[in-house]
């Protein structure tokens, strides 16, 4: 089962040179849908209307993808496979999926391709109830990690998934790893980190990450979906994507800050009656096993094999 329930769908698509690529997540019909944003420099899609002041209620997906900003075409690419597919608001002229989406910065020099619509409908395609892979793979291709004094010293990211239960209630944690700081262990240790040496100047005691390629508040992101069997309504579904964004913290030292794009969205397929409190304790505990998870499967990666 996918992410802890047996009614949703996870796919990926990877670019073939391995250096990007995205993750959608397909929820059963009638999930609710939300979102909370912490980091200073966000990309999303359908943000706005899926914030605690937006109508919306019901998502049909959400994407997660590389690339960047051109990586939110990916979701053009979702909605049309929902169009497809009989999914989406019955507006008597159409179907209008609402799908959100959510972007890393992974691009490297040489222009090599970034996910766009065809890659966000082949992850749609390949989405099954199986459990999906974790390390560099989808969103979590190009990821890294550590970049507190420069993106040289970097190391892998990825792409992680956990599942936290209790309560009777489910919640399941994708999450894509590209974070500018370093992710600590269940300790408070450093688990993957920057690698440059000790003496190094480093973020936020030396202003600005040195050495960024690109200016650096487009470096830098945490980015998931959180799935589960609660029923909430719109602004408790709101409230507990923020409080679990504190598994985050737990899990990436600096995080939150004006250079990450940290955003999480939630789906909740509506099931299970459960308090805002227990959803949030859950996800919280899920979103920090996802992160350590992600960076423990791409442990080994060159931070340049992309």
């Amino acid at each position: 089962m996918a992410l802890g329930l047996d009614d949703v769908r996870v796919g990926c698509w990877t670019a073939p040179a391995g250096h990007t690529g995205c993750t959608v997540v397909l929820p059963p019909p009638g999930s609710l849908g939300a979102i909370a944003v912490r980091g200073g420099a966000p990309g999303t899609r359908e943000g706005a209307a899926l914030s605690a002041t937006g109508n919306v209620r019901e998502c049909h997906a959400v994407v997660l993808s590389g690339g960047s900003a051109f990586g939110l075409a990916t979701a053009d690419g979702a909605s049309a496979w929902c169009e497809a597919h009989g999914i989406g608001y019955d507006k008597t002229v159409a179907r209008i999926p609402i799908v959100g989406a959510a972007i890393v910065f992974d691009l490297r020099e040489g222009g090599a391709a970034r996910p766009d619509r065809d890659a966000g409908w082949a992850a749609c395609e390949a989405a099954t109830n199986a459990d999906p892979p974790m390390g560099r793979f989808g969103v979590g291709a190009g990821c890294t990690v550590g970049k507190t004094a420069g993106l040289e010293h970097s190391q892998p990211g990825g792409q992680g998934w956990a599942v936290a239960r209790g309560g009777g209630v489910t919640v399941g944690a994708l999450l894509a790893v590209n974070a500018l700081g370093d992710v600590l262990d269940e300790q408070g240790g450093i688990l993957v980190g920057s690698r440059a040496p000790a003496d190094r100047p480093r973020f936020p005691y030396s202003g600005p990450p040195p050495g960024a390629a690109v200016p650096p508040e487009a470096e830098h992101t945490v980015i998931g979906c959180l799935v589960t069997d609660a029923r909430l309504a719109k602004h408790e579904a709101v409230r507990a994507a923020d409080l679990s964004c504190t598994g985050i913290a737990r899990a990436v030292d600096p995080a939150h800050t004006t250079y990450d794009g940290d955003a999480l969205f939630v789906l909740c397929t509506q099931q299970i009656e459960a308090t805002v409190d227990l959803v949030a304790h859950l996800g919280a505990r899920a979103v920090a096993a996802a992160i350590r998870a992600a960076v423990r499967a791409a442990a080994g990666a060159s931070p340049w094999a992309c």
